[in-house]
């Protein structure tokens, strides 16, 4: 088995601007993403991940992952939705090294 280096960029937003994060992702070179609920504490209080946290859907916060080949592409990403989102919307993002299997699921090119 031979393994791939890539870069997984995290992202963890409102669900409300959940599209315009994923074109971003499209746009920079992430080939697919994965989403899920996320929650948690940070500095804009508590965030559940139950359904009866949320009154409005859209406020709820999401968790997506991509996983991209360089470094610089995943700082793209990261930039773009930081420059885009994070002045009026709650959000973090960071960039894990990652090994992967199949690296043709994950590229372009």
């Amino acid at each position: 088995m031979t393994l791939h280096k890539a870069e997984k960029v995290v992202i963890i937003t409102e669900k409300l601007i959940l599209k315009g994060v994923c074109q971003i992702i499209e746009a920079y070179g992430g080939t697919g993403y994965t989403i899920v609920a996320a929650g948690g504490k940070g500095s804009r209080n508590v965030r559940s991940t139950s359904d009866r946290a949320a009154v409005v859907d859209d406020f709820a916060n999401v968790k997506i992952e991509v996983i991209v080949k360089s470094k610089t592409i995943a700082e793209t990403i990261m930039n773009q939705v930081a420059k885009k989102y994070f002045e009026n919307y709650s959000g973090i993002t960071y960039v894990e090294d990652v090994e992967i299997l199949r690296p043709k699921k994950f590229y372009n090119d």
